[in-house]
């Protein structure tokens, strides 16, 4: 496998990158050991702007300098909110430098989240984005009374605003180098106070149910994470990143921005998640880590892209991913590729994969990482025939990200791969249910001692209400959240995430909640891929003049009720969908129907659409 695609450089490296115990130390250590080299990237004004290691230092040193001139004392709290930017990362160095406690609030959390966030993590300093954001702080501001100052990045619109309780982030650098010039060896002091059992960060989850939970995490524990990262998938200072899921995310924030200050990869900032397609293309990440929605939005926009194709192109890519296949089933099989199959897929990729990869700008990738959701295994199977390997990794919120992950040298689709070296992961005899154990694991939710005895029994292991089985290689499986697995009215035990899976791998569905629990037969909530279905309307001449008709013509049903028969084609006949109907609603990251991972949340939208429903049984 590693002759053709290059994988060297993704075998474990058990190795100490750089020394420290705690994310301050970890810095500072790689500024002084990397100074003159590019760290992260931003475009800005249509131009890449880079940023040395240096010069993040000095950044992050102002700004810790100026929270500590503000009083910002060890073990407060600072939040930010804004979305994923340079500016980001540098004020959560900043807090973790001074002493502080870290929390990231999603930029599509409405004023009253903004305000019980801060509330409920005791915010005495929030950082905001710029005047969108700001007015969601001034609306929380009377009721926060820890609150002592609210710090804006990008002033523009904002240059007349006179308030005492607001200063722009270039004025709190000022005081930064100000106090700094006055107490010249405070920050050093307050990065050597710093313990790895200290509290560092807060990440709250998206509250599906109820009120969001804090999950906190010690320096120990990120630490101890972001080495063993490099005991999963390698990565070192010659590979490029890209930074553009939310860093208020553990995905983002530990698998991305700390991994990458652990292992000194470069961070290419996108200028905003809608570009991330264009981006990716100009940033041709070395590695890349996503969701599994931007993954099937790449293959759902190759998939259509060849409908426009001429017949000598669409030939020519049939026999190149035919050739692709042959070599990944060969690869997953653990067989050896012979040398005639070999030439064959060097062709395939000079004839057509190569010019696939590059129009997603997956060229220069050694490998793809998946994470936070279930992902259909043809999707990999895809993405490794253009020659691509696709890892997928299994964890939470509570488990500082990846638990579980498949090596690079064995992968098996639909598998979540073995346990990370540095956990323990086991299946409850009795429930099925996948527990965790180890240094990563989250210290509790903050507030809520209840809930973190529900969650961490006594033993340290974190149930994690995942269901799953493990096969004779150590490899596991998730076969559903316990929660959600399905008894329908014959008794039979349906898992919906296998199917939901199977119908987003169509290039026009987006999103899918199977319904079926005690009912004699499933159904689903289908939300549709608004660009890709819009365009095949235009082809068909569908009649439509908003979201809502789209989804209401009859050629759309006729559509989407084909991408369901193929998905049922791989079902037995009890797992099969009978009816369905489509969300009319055009959904965004600020509707509550989403998660800020824009998931669709499965109770809420039953219970939202419960008469839609209960028409599907009548």
């Amino acid at each position: 496998m590693s002759g053709l695609w290059k994988l060297a450089r993704a075998r474990p490296n058990p190795g100490i990158v750089l020394e420290g115990e705690t994310l301050a130390a970890l810095f500072w250590k790689a500024v002084q050991e990397r100074g003159p080299r590019i760290w992260m990237r931003q475009k800005e004004l249509g131009l890449w702007r880079a940023r040395t290691w240096s010069a993040t230092g000095d950044a992050v040193r102002e700004i810790a300098c100026g929270l500590m001139s503000l009083g910002f004392e060890p073990h407060d709290t600072a939040s930010i909110l804004s979305s994923t930017r340079v500016e980001w990362v540098m004020c959560d160095l900043a807090i973790l430098s001074s002493g502080g406690v870290a929390n990231g609030i999603y930029p599509t959390d409405s004023p009253a989240q903004v305000r019980y966030l801060c509330a409920d993590s005791g915010t005495s300093i929030l950082f905001v984005e710029d005047d969108e954001q700001l007015d969601k702080a001034l609306q929380a501001r009377e009721h926060l009374p820890k609150l002592k100052k609210i710090v804006v990045f990008d002033m523009q619109g904002l240059r007349a605003l006179d308030d005492a309780g607001v200063v722009s982030l270039d004025e709190l650098r000022g005081l930064g180098r100000r106090y700094q010039a006055t107490h010249p060896n405070a920050l050093a002091r307050r990065i050597e106070a710093v313990k790895p059992d200290d509290l560092a960060i807060l990440v709250y989850t998206s509250g599906t149910t109820g009120q969001p939970k804090g999950a906190m995490h010690s320096h120990r524990g990120l630490v101890s994470t972001v080495r063993g990262y490099n005991t999963l998938v390698a990565q070192d200072e010659r590979d490029e990143r890209m930074c553009f899921l939310p860093l208020c995310h553990i995905a983002e924030r530990v698998g991305g921005a700390y991994f990458a200050l652990y292992t000194g990869s470069i961070l290419n900032f996108v200028e905003n998640p809608q570009t991330v397609s264009e981006n990716v293309r100009e940033i041709a990440p070395t590695v890349m880590t996503a969701v599994p929605r931007v993954w099937e939005k790449f293959h759902s926009a190759v998939t259509i892209g060849l409908k426009e194709a001429s017949a000598l192109q669409q030939a020519a890519y049939a026999w190149a991913i035919g050739i692709g296949a042959r070599v990944a089933d060969k690869v997953l099989g653990g067989e050896p590729v012979d040398a005639s199959l070999k030439l064959r897929f060097m062709l395939a990729r000079w004839i057509a994969l190569n010019n696939v990869r590059k129009s997603i700008g997956i060229h220069r990738a050694r490998f793809l990482v998946t994470g936070a959701a279930p992902i259909s295994p043809q999707l990999v199977r895809w993405y490794l025939a253009l020659g691509v390997p696709m890892l997928e990794v299994w964890g939470m919120t509570e488990t500082c990200g990846a638990a579980t992950g498949v090596p690079a040298s064995r992968i098996k689709p639909g598998s979540i791969g073995p346990a990370a070296s540095y956990n323990a992961v086991r299946i409850d005899a009795g429930t099925g249910e996948i527990l965790v154990r180890g240094p990563n694991v989250f210290l509790g939710y903050l507030n809520q001692p209840e809930k973190t005895a529900e969650t961490l029994d006594e033993d340290g292991w974190l149930h994690t209400g995942d269901v799953g089985t493990m096969d004779e290689d150590g490899y596991f499986r998730i076969t559903d959240r316990m929660k959600d697995i399905i008894i329908t009215a014959g008794g039979k035990n349906i898992t919906p995430s296998e199917i939901e899976n199977e119908l987003k791998f169509s290039p026009y569905i987006t999103d899918a909640v199977v319904i079926g629990d005690r009912r004699p037969y499933l159904t689903a909530i289908v939300m549709i891929d608004q660009e890709n279905v819009e365009k095949y309307a235009q082809d068909h001449d569908v009649p439509f003049s908003n979201y809502a008709s789209l989804t209401r013509a009859p050629r759309v049903q006729a559509l989407i009720q084909a991408e369901i028969d193929r998905a049922n084609a791989r079902f037995a006949r009890v797992e099969q969908v009978k009816r369905f109907f489509l969300l009319d609603t055009q959904l965004t990251a600020e509707d509550e129907e989403l998660t800020p991972t824009m998931k669709l949340k499965r109770k809420l939208v039953q219970q939202k659409y419960s008469a839609r429903i209960e028409a599907m049984y009548t």
